[in-house]
């Protein structure tokens, strides 16, 4: 089963990629079965595998697809398992299997989900301070992620050209590399018109990928 919210997030992704690369119906069939299979957590992770093996087109989606099914999962499947199944083995087992796989996105949509909640507005700051505590002590790999984040936070008083001109001085080693003009272009805009849509796609170094976290993050946040 399929989270309405989740749903809506992957719809967007998926189009925005695709008005620009082009659309593969039988892709986009086999993907959204793949969330709502009845199979394990695990299984759906191989369905949604077998999804990207067989059309590599949209490769650069692949770990983003994955952060959306774990969030489903979140979402949806886990009210049909045991109260306590995230503390089980079992859970700590699939956690150690996918260490490796997603993005920084899902720290994002667990915010956004929070805020959702608590009917609050997603702000930057509160996101790095509140929710990531990254100016606590413990915290310290949080804070290397999202240095550039954290440094750059006027941005979001900025606009898309200044965003994307900082994120092509990111170096490759960095996490948030991929991530950091989507991300800062939605909390500088959270409800972008058309019109600034096509803005933020002219100032992109990288359109089709770009299109597609920021749609996903803005249909997630919408109600």
């Amino acid at each position: 089963m399929m989270d309405a919210r989740i749903e809506k997030a992957l719809t967007a992704a998926l189009s925005a990629f695709d008005k620009i690369n082009g659309t593969n119906e039988v892709f986009r069939t086999n993907l959204f079965a793949a969330f709502n299979s009845d199979e394990s957590y695990m299984q759906k992770v191989d369905l949604l595998d077998e999804c990207f093996d067989a059309y590599p087109s949209y490769e650069d989606l692949r770990e983003i697809a994955f952060d959306l099914l774990l969030m489903n999962f979140f979402a949806a499947d886990v009210e049909k398992l045991e109260e306590d199944y995230l503390e089980s083995e079992e859970w700590e087992d699939i956690e150690e299997q996918t260490i490796d796989r997603g993005t920084e996105l899902l720290n994002l949509l667990l915010y956004l989900r929070e805020c959702i909640d608590e009917e609050i507005e997603p702000e930057l700051s509160d996101f790095l301070k509140e929710f990531l505590l990254v100016d606590e002590d413990e915290f310290q790999d949080e804070h290397r992620i999202y240095e550039p984040m954290i440094a750059n936070q006027i941005l979001v008083e900025s606009n898309y050209k200044e965003i994307s001109r900082v994120a092509a001085n990111l170096g490759e080693e960095q996490e948030l590399a991929g991530l950091f003009y989507p991300i800062m272009s939605f909390f500088a805009e959270q409800n972008p018109s058309e019109s600034q849509f096509t803005e933020y796609l002219r100032a992109s170094g990288d359109p089709s990928m770009d299109a597609a976290v920021y749609a996903l993050i803005v249909a997630y946040n919408k109600n």
